[in-house]
């Protein structure tokens, strides 16, 4: 399985940003798909994640902010980010669980300037 996030930038506080994580591999379907993020100095931490019976999981500190979800092929999740706040600036990784195997894409940087 390969992963490749893009959509991160620069944006004021408020704004909003589109994430994209284009998959592909097999028993993508199976997949449970996510958003990690980390911030400088921080540890990694999840931002959303998504089941294969289109679950999700959103943490706290994100929620009613930002949201996942993916397209019909179940091959490219997307993170919808609203109302950014500079909290919010990380690298964000995204990342598949297939058949108990974790992959990781690289980051997209993400900056929320105040």
């Amino acid at each position: 399985v390969q992963l490749q996030a893009s959509g991160g930038g620069l944006v004021q506080a408020g704004g909003s940003l589109r994430l994209s994580c284009a998959a592909s591999g097999s028993s993508l379907s199976r997949a449970v798909m996510g958003w990690y993020r980390q911030a400088p100095g921080k540890q990694r931490e999840l931002v959303a994640i998504i089941n294969s019976g289109g679950g999700t999981n959103v943490a706290d500190s994100v929620k009613g902010r930002f949201t996942i979800s993916t397209d019909a092929a179940k091959k490219t999740v997307f993170l919808q980010m609203n109302s950014l706040k500079p909290e919010d600036t990380a690298v964000y990784y995204c990342n598949a669980i297939v058949f108990f195997i974790t992959y990781w894409g690289r980051g997209t940087q993400v900056t929320v300037s105040s």
